[in-house]
Protein backbone atom coordinates (compact mmCIF):
# COMPACT_ATOMS: atom_id res chain seq x y z
CA UNK A 1 0.00 0.00 0.00
CA UNK A 2 1.25 3.10 -1.09
CA UNK A 3 1.38 6.41 1.29
CA UNK A 4 -0.70 8.14 -0.23
CA UNK A 5 -3.82 5.12 -0.23
CA UNK A 6 -2.78 5.34 3.38
CA UNK A 7 -3.58 8.64 4.28
CA UNK A 8 -6.70 8.81 2.10
CA UNK A 9 -8.12 5.73 4.40
CA UNK A 10 -7.16 7.45 7.43
CA UNK A 11 -9.05 10.77 5.79
CA UNK A 12 -11.74 8.36 5.49
CA UNK A 13 -11.58 6.85 9.31
CA UNK A 14 -11.29 11.10 10.60
CA UNK A 15 -14.11 11.64 8.78
CA UNK A 16 -16.44 8.87 10.01
CA UNK A 17 -15.63 9.59 13.58
CA UNK A 18 -15.67 13.77 13.26
CA UNK A 19 -19.58 13.06 12.20
CA UNK A 20 -19.92 10.29 14.42
CA UNK A 21 -19.08 12.60 17.79
CA UNK A 22 -21.30 15.69 16.10
CA UNK A 23 -23.99 12.88 15.68
CA UNK A 24 -24.10 12.26 19.31
CA UNK A 25 -23.20 15.96 20.49
CA UNK A 26 -26.96 16.14 21.84
CA UNK A 27 -26.75 14.05 24.69
CA UNK A 28 -24.17 16.45 26.29
CA UNK A 29 -25.41 19.46 25.40
CA UNK A 30 -28.85 18.14 27.09
CA UNK A 31 -26.49 17.89 30.03
CA UNK A 32 -26.22 21.61 29.90
CA UNK A 33 -29.24 22.75 29.21
CA UNK A 34 -29.60 24.73 32.33
CA UNK A 35 -27.29 26.99 30.67
CA UNK A 36 -28.45 29.55 27.98
CA UNK A 37 -27.29 29.12 24.18
CA UNK A 38 -24.91 31.70 24.27
CA UNK A 39 -22.75 30.53 27.31
CA UNK A 40 -22.41 27.30 26.08
CA UNK A 41 -21.11 28.78 22.64
CA UNK A 42 -18.68 30.74 24.47
CA UNK A 43 -17.45 28.26 26.81
CA UNK A 44 -16.93 26.56 23.59
CA UNK A 45 -14.68 28.89 21.84
CA UNK A 46 -12.39 29.38 24.87
CA UNK A 47 -11.77 25.84 26.59
CA UNK A 48 -11.55 24.88 22.86
CA UNK A 49 -8.57 27.70 22.32
CA UNK A 50 -6.94 25.82 25.55
CA UNK A 51 -7.19 22.53 24.37
CA UNK A 52 -5.87 23.16 20.62
CA UNK A 53 -2.95 25.22 22.61
CA UNK A 54 -2.12 22.46 24.99
CA UNK A 55 -1.77 20.15 21.50
CA UNK A 56 0.04 22.62 19.83
CA UNK A 57 2.59 22.68 22.70
CA UNK A 58 2.60 19.50 23.21
CA UNK A 59 3.73 18.25 19.62
CA UNK A 60 5.88 21.32 19.71
CA UNK A 61 4.62 23.55 17.23
CA UNK A 62 3.66 27.18 18.77
CA UNK A 63 6.75 28.59 17.56
CA UNK A 64 5.84 26.78 13.83
CA UNK A 65 1.73 27.97 14.44
CA UNK A 66 3.04 32.10 15.22
CA UNK A 67 5.13 31.84 11.79
CA UNK A 68 1.80 31.25 9.84
CA UNK A 69 0.74 34.86 10.56
CA UNK A 70 3.84 36.09 8.57
CA UNK A 71 1.99 34.51 5.20
CA UNK A 72 -1.20 37.14 4.39
CA UNK A 73 -3.04 34.29 2.18
CA UNK A 74 -3.06 31.83 4.94
CA UNK A 75 -4.15 33.62 7.52
CA UNK A 76 -6.36 34.98 5.00
CA UNK A 77 -7.70 31.82 4.42
CA UNK A 78 -7.83 30.70 7.93
CA UNK A 79 -9.36 33.74 8.99
CA UNK A 80 -12.04 33.62 6.76
CA UNK A 81 -12.84 29.68 7.98
CA UNK A 82 -13.13 30.96 11.76
CA UNK A 83 -15.31 33.94 10.90
CA UNK A 84 -17.71 31.13 8.33
CA UNK A 85 -17.38 28.69 11.33
CA UNK A 86 -18.31 31.43 13.96
CA UNK A 87 -21.49 32.53 11.58
CA UNK A 88 -22.57 28.99 11.18
CA UNK A 89 -22.52 27.86 15.29
CA UNK A 90 -24.49 31.51 15.53
CA UNK A 91 -26.87 30.57 13.43
CA UNK A 92 -27.04 27.55 14.81
CA UNK A 93 -27.51 28.86 18.07
CA UNK A 94 -29.75 31.42 17.46
CA UNK A 95 -32.25 29.06 15.09
CA UNK A 96 -32.71 26.58 18.61
CA UNK A 97 -33.67 29.89 20.81
CA UNK A 98 -35.87 31.15 18.39
CA UNK A 99 -37.50 27.67 17.41
CA UNK A 100 -36.63 26.87 14.36
CA UNK A 101 -35.21 23.45 15.25
CA UNK A 102 -36.48 22.11 12.25
CA UNK A 103 -34.66 24.03 9.88
CA UNK A 104 -31.69 23.48 11.99
CA UNK A 105 -31.91 19.37 10.91
CA UNK A 106 -32.67 20.16 7.52
CA UNK A 107 -30.05 22.58 6.63
CA UNK A 108 -27.20 19.60 7.85
CA UNK A 109 -29.19 17.31 5.50
CA UNK A 110 -28.44 19.85 2.72
CA UNK A 111 -25.42 20.35 3.69
CA UNK A 112 -23.85 17.06 2.07
CA UNK A 113 -25.26 17.39 -1.01
CA UNK A 114 -23.51 21.12 -1.23
CA UNK A 115 -20.20 19.33 -0.76
CA UNK A 116 -20.99 16.45 -3.57
CA UNK A 117 -22.11 19.51 -5.53
CA UNK A 118 -18.39 21.48 -4.63
CA UNK A 119 -16.82 18.54 -5.54
CA UNK A 120 -17.55 17.98 -8.73
CA UNK A 121 -18.04 21.86 -9.94
CA UNK A 122 -14.56 23.09 -8.05
CA UNK A 123 -11.96 19.86 -7.52
CA UNK A 124 -13.50 18.36 -11.20
CA UNK A 125 -14.08 14.82 -8.99
CA UNK A 126 -15.75 12.53 -11.10
CA UNK A 127 -18.70 10.60 -10.24
CA UNK A 128 -20.00 7.27 -12.36
CA UNK A 129 -23.51 6.66 -13.28
CA UNK A 130 -24.55 4.70 -9.98
CA UNK A 131 -23.08 7.98 -7.99
CA UNK A 132 -25.54 10.15 -10.04
CA UNK A 133 -28.22 7.85 -9.19
CA UNK A 134 -27.51 7.52 -5.11
CA UNK A 135 -26.66 11.30 -5.19
CA UNK A 136 -30.54 11.54 -6.89
CA UNK A 137 -31.83 9.50 -3.94
CA UNK A 138 -30.47 11.62 -1.13
CA UNK A 139 -31.68 14.62 -2.75
CA UNK A 140 -35.14 13.82 -3.51
CA UNK A 141 -34.85 12.38 0.37
CA UNK A 142 -34.05 15.84 0.97
CA UNK A 143 -36.75 17.54 -0.84
CA UNK A 144 -39.52 15.69 1.12
CA UNK A 145 -38.09 16.95 4.36
CA UNK A 146 -37.73 20.80 2.75
CA UNK A 147 -41.73 20.20 1.57
CA UNK A 148 -43.03 19.18 4.92
CA UNK A 149 -41.76 21.76 6.67
CA UNK A 150 -43.77 24.21 3.88
CA UNK A 151 -42.08 27.31 2.96
CA UNK A 152 -38.28 28.03 1.90
CA UNK A 153 -36.28 27.36 4.74
CA UNK A 154 -33.38 29.77 4.66
CA UNK A 155 -31.71 28.85 8.43
CA UNK A 156 -30.97 25.50 6.96
CA UNK A 157 -29.24 27.17 3.91
CA UNK A 158 -27.70 29.54 5.74
CA UNK A 159 -26.25 26.25 7.97
CA UNK A 160 -25.96 23.80 4.92
CA UNK A 161 -23.93 26.94 2.89
CA UNK A 162 -21.67 28.06 5.73
CA UNK A 163 -20.42 24.51 6.94
CA UNK A 164 -19.84 24.19 3.40
CA UNK A 165 -17.82 26.52 2.66
CA UNK A 166 -15.56 26.12 6.02
CA UNK A 167 -14.87 22.44 4.35
CA UNK A 168 -14.06 24.17 1.14
CA UNK A 169 -11.58 26.22 3.28
CA UNK A 170 -10.02 23.61 5.00
CA UNK A 171 -9.22 21.67 1.77
CA UNK A 172 -7.56 24.59 -0.05
CA UNK A 173 -5.64 25.84 2.75
CA UNK A 174 -2.47 23.95 3.11
CA UNK A 175 -1.79 24.38 6.89
CA UNK A 176 -1.49 22.04 9.28
CA UNK A 177 -4.70 20.96 10.46
CA UNK A 178 -4.01 21.58 14.57
CA UNK A 179 -2.52 24.84 13.61
CA UNK A 180 -5.19 26.14 11.54
CA UNK A 181 -7.68 24.76 14.54
CA UNK A 182 -5.95 26.76 16.68
CA UNK A 183 -5.40 30.13 15.29
CA UNK A 184 -9.35 29.87 13.97
CA UNK A 185 -10.27 29.28 18.32
CA UNK A 186 -7.35 31.89 18.92
CA UNK A 187 -8.76 34.90 16.64
CA UNK A 188 -13.21 34.02 18.35
CA UNK A 189 -11.71 33.85 21.86
CA UNK A 190 -11.86 37.70 22.40
CA UNK A 191 -15.31 38.01 21.25
CA UNK A 192 -16.25 34.90 23.61
CA UNK A 193 -14.30 36.17 27.03
CA UNK A 194 -16.03 39.42 26.21
CA UNK A 195 -19.68 38.36 25.66
CA UNK A 196 -18.98 36.54 29.13
CA UNK A 197 -17.69 39.65 31.00
CA UNK A 198 -20.66 41.27 29.54
CA UNK A 199 -22.92 38.44 30.95
CA UNK A 200 -21.54 37.95 34.05
CA UNK A 201 -22.35 41.88 34.66
CA UNK A 202 -25.37 42.25 33.75
CA UNK A 203 -26.08 39.10 35.81
CA UNK A 204 -27.38 36.79 33.78
CA UNK A 205 -24.42 34.26 34.50
CA UNK A 206 -22.55 33.87 37.74
CA UNK A 207 -19.35 31.80 37.82
CA UNK A 208 -19.88 31.72 41.33
CA UNK A 209 -23.39 29.90 41.34
CA UNK A 210 -21.71 27.10 38.88
CA UNK A 211 -20.97 23.62 40.69
CA UNK A 212 -18.10 21.69 39.72
CA UNK A 213 -19.64 19.53 37.91
CA UNK A 214 -20.90 21.86 35.48
CA UNK A 215 -17.83 23.35 35.37
CA UNK A 216 -16.28 20.05 33.83
CA UNK A 217 -19.10 19.87 31.18
CA UNK A 218 -18.33 23.36 29.89
CA UNK A 219 -14.64 22.71 29.48
CA UNK A 220 -15.20 19.23 28.25
CA UNK A 221 -16.96 21.47 25.28
CA UNK A 222 -13.74 22.68 24.55
CA UNK A 223 -12.87 18.78 23.78
CA UNK A 224 -16.14 17.60 21.85
CA UNK A 225 -15.94 21.01 19.85
CA UNK A 226 -12.13 20.81 18.70
CA UNK A 227 -12.13 16.83 18.09
CA UNK A 228 -14.80 16.55 15.67
CA UNK A 229 -13.22 19.62 13.59
CA UNK A 230 -9.65 18.61 14.16
CA UNK A 231 -10.74 15.02 12.11
CA UNK A 232 -13.12 17.04 9.81
CA UNK A 233 -9.81 19.10 9.06
CA UNK A 234 -7.80 15.92 7.91
CA UNK A 235 -10.57 14.15 6.46
CA UNK A 236 -11.44 17.41 4.51
CA UNK A 237 -7.38 17.51 2.89
CA UNK A 238 -7.18 13.31 2.47
CA UNK A 239 -10.48 12.34 1.14
CA UNK A 240 -12.46 12.89 -2.53
CA UNK A 241 -15.16 16.03 -1.64
CA UNK A 242 -17.38 13.64 -2.67
CA UNK A 243 -16.85 11.12 -0.83
CA UNK A 244 -17.28 13.58 2.07
CA UNK A 245 -20.06 15.02 1.44
CA UNK A 246 -22.13 11.74 1.96
CA UNK A 247 -20.24 10.57 5.31
CA UNK A 248 -21.71 13.83 6.48
CA UNK A 249 -24.92 12.00 6.80
CA UNK A 250 -23.80 10.34 9.25
CA UNK A 251 -24.17 13.03 11.95
CA UNK A 252 -27.86 13.80 11.42
CA UNK A 253 -29.18 10.26 10.99
CA UNK A 254 -27.63 9.69 14.54
CA UNK A 255 -29.72 13.00 16.08
CA UNK A 256 -32.44 12.00 14.53
CA UNK A 257 -32.32 8.52 15.92
CA UNK A 258 -31.39 9.74 19.20
CA UNK A 259 -34.34 12.60 18.95
CA UNK A 260 -37.09 9.48 18.53
CA UNK A 261 -35.92 6.86 20.81
CA UNK A 262 -34.37 8.94 23.32
CA UNK A 263 -35.49 12.28 23.31
CA UNK A 264 -38.92 10.72 22.25
CA UNK A 265 -39.52 13.42 19.36
CA UNK A 266 -42.93 12.24 16.72
CA UNK A 267 -41.20 10.59 13.98
CA UNK A 268 -43.76 10.93 10.42
CA UNK A 269 -44.56 8.64 7.39
CA UNK A 270 -42.41 11.79 5.59
CA UNK A 271 -39.36 11.48 8.14
CA UNK A 272 -39.69 7.16 6.92
CA UNK A 273 -39.52 7.79 3.33
CA UNK A 274 -37.19 10.86 3.05
CA UNK A 275 -34.50 8.82 5.19
CA UNK A 276 -35.16 5.74 3.35
CA UNK A 277 -34.35 7.40 0.23
CA UNK A 278 -31.30 9.07 1.79
CA UNK A 279 -29.69 5.99 3.06
CA UNK A 280 -30.59 4.26 -0.21
CA UNK A 281 -28.39 7.07 -1.90
CA UNK A 282 -25.88 6.21 0.91
CA UNK A 283 -25.44 2.60 0.20
CA UNK A 284 -25.19 2.99 -3.07
CA UNK A 285 -22.42 5.48 -3.20
CA UNK A 286 -20.65 4.11 -0.40
CA UNK A 287 -20.72 0.53 -2.65
CA UNK A 288 -20.06 1.94 -5.66
CA UNK A 289 -16.95 4.39 -4.11
CA UNK A 290 -15.79 0.95 -2.35
CA UNK A 291 -15.73 -1.27 -5.22
CA UNK A 292 -13.53 1.34 -7.11
CA UNK A 293 -11.30 1.23 -4.29
CA UNK A 294 -10.74 -2.21 -3.89
CA UNK A 295 -10.05 -2.28 -7.90
CA UNK A 296 -7.71 0.65 -7.82
CA UNK A 297 -5.92 -1.38 -5.45
CA UNK A 298 -5.78 -4.47 -7.16
CA UNK A 299 -4.12 -2.50 -10.21
CA UNK A 300 -1.60 -0.95 -8.01
CA UNK A 301 -0.74 -4.69 -6.88
CA UNK A 302 -0.39 -6.29 -10.31
CA UNK A 303 1.85 -3.60 -10.73
CA UNK A 304 3.84 -3.34 -8.24
CA UNK A 305 4.02 -7.39 -8.75
CA UNK A 306 5.02 -6.87 -12.47
CA UNK A 307 7.44 -4.50 -11.12
CA UNK A 308 9.39 -6.88 -9.60
CA UNK A 309 8.91 -9.75 -11.75
CA UNK A 310 11.03 -7.23 -14.64
CA UNK A 311 13.83 -6.77 -11.86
Amino acid sequence: MKKGELTSLQGIYFGLGAYFLWGFLPIYWKLLQDFSAGIILANRVIWSCFFVGGLLWYKDQLKTTARLFADKKKIMLVSASSLIISLNWFTYIWAVNAGFVIQASIGYYINPLMVVLMGTLIFKEKMERVEKIALFFAFSGVVIITFEYGSIPWVSLILATTFSVYGLCKRVVQVDSIAALGIETLMITPIAVIYLIYATRSNTFDPSQVSLSSWLLLMGAGFVTATPLLWFAIAAKTIPFSVLGFIQYLSPTISLLLGVFLFKEPFTGYHLISFSLIWTGILMFTYTRTKRIRQQRKILKNNHLKKGVEK
